[in-house]
């Protein structure tokens, strides 16, 4: 007895030392950047890499990818003693890493090709845009960005997970029946299950729901098919049923949709405010767009906690959902508790770090609230013989 309490004892206080560390750090880079991004700006070095790079080239749109790129490097360079300990060493040292040095740079390169991918295009859409509907840019600019987040949401699991996971149909018939009822269940037609080499990269499990439409598929970490017992897979996969249930998928997609176009009008109009602040004379102007990312940091800072109140409700919703379609509440407890060990969760962070910073609410906070759900409720354990014979 000793003996478990002192292991215990021994990874709650490495939960905490792990959380902390990253929310300090993480904190740490974001005033940090705020910092330099804005002496960046005040000191005139914006305005100065402008008119350095008008020296080699009169094309705006080139002189635009230019001065965004020279700032994307210079970032990228200055933060990456920073990401690699957090990233890498960091994951090594509390044994959650499955990661060589070599992997760890070939999966970073890959994530940044990626992004150019992606980004490159949404870059110079941004700019025609800022330059052909002036004031209007925010409106047209938000629209763009909706349909581009559908586009991607649908091509996620067929294209780009591909690239950094291999992805395979799940060979447990069995496991793949229950969660063919619970989907038929919850009213979702799903019949794409999944499992992924997740163990590859990490010794955390996870499990998902990624995809629209047609794309929509389940996934499971292969280190969540090997380490978990079916209940509890099944346990976990009625949580992320829940949420397609109450609609949060939907809810989700028209608070962001609202935000997202509230953000870039309230970012547009102090963006304009400002100029003069700093010596900028239009919109348009390339050393005056740096600005832009000042006060979405600003902003992104108010509506943090708002999104993760609204996220941690969905969640708790959820939770009673899973034990409302499975009667495993003891067994979708366990679970959050080997998951919580498992990936290292803080089990009790402080109130505020938990209103502010965290999109789930603490598993303190979850197994207490399925347990009031069960009593009020009256539920027990049903053992899966039982549910066979239901469904048979």
């Amino acid at each position: 007895m000793i003996a478990i309490n002192t292991v215990a004892i021994f990874n709650y206080m490495d939960s905490k030392k792990y959380n902390n560390t990253k929310l300090v750090i993480g904190i740490g880079k974001a005033i940090i950047s705020f910092i330099l991004l804005y002496l960046f700006i005040v000191l005139g070095f914006s305005l100065a890499l402008q008119n350095y790079i008008q020296t080699f080239t009169e094309n705006t749109y080139l002189v635009f990818m230019i001065f965004v790129f020279v700032i994307g490097i210079f970032s990228s360079v200055l933060f990456m003693p920073i990401n690699i300990y957090t990233d890498f060493y960091l994951e090594h040292k509390y044994n959650l890493s499955n990661q060589t040095i070599f992997k760890y740079f070939l999966e970073n390169l890959k994530s940044m090709l990626v992004g150019l991918v992606i980004g490159i295009p949404i870059l110079l859409l941004f700019f025609y845009v800022v330059n052909q509907f002036g004031d209007l840019w925010w409106l047209v600019f938000a629209s763009a960005m909706f349909l581009i987040s559908v586009v991607l949401s649908q091509i996620f699991p067929i294209l780009i997970m591909p690239i950094f996971y291999k992805i395979i149909p799940l060979e447990d018939e069995e496991l793949k029946t229950r969660i063919t009822n619970l989907s038929k269940g919850a009213g979702i037609k799903v019949e794409n299950v999944f499992s992924f080499d997740m163990s590859k990269n990490t010794k955390k499990a996870n499990a998902a729901f990624t995809g629209l439409g047609k794309t929509k598929r389940i996934i499971l970490g292969d280190t969540l098919l090997n380490d978990y017992s079916k209940d509890e897979i099944e346990t976990v996969i009625a949580h992320e049923l829940g949420h397609y249930k109450h609609k949060h998928i939907i809810k989700n997609l028209i608070f962001g949709t609202i935000s997202s176009f509230l953000t870039f009008f309230i970012i547009s109009i102090i963006y304009k405010i400002s100029l003069g602040w700093f010596d900028f004379e239009r919109i348009t102007q390339i050393a005056a767009l740096p600005l832009l990312s000042l006060w979405a940091m600003l902003i992104g800072l108010i509506q943090s906690p708002i999104g993760n109140i609204l996220s941690r409700k969905y969640e708790y919703e959820a939770d009673r959902y899973a034990i409302e379609s499975t009667h495993k509440p003891e067994s979708f407890i366990k679970t959050l508790n080997k998951l919580t060990d498992q990936n290292l969760g803080d089990r009790e962070p402080h109130p505020f770090v938990e209103w502010f910073f965290y999109s789930h609410p603490s598993i303190k906070n979850r197994v207490n609230s399925i347990k009031d759900f069960v009593i009020r409720n009256n539920i027990v354990e049903v053992v899966r013989k039982e549910i066979v014979e239901v469904t048979s």
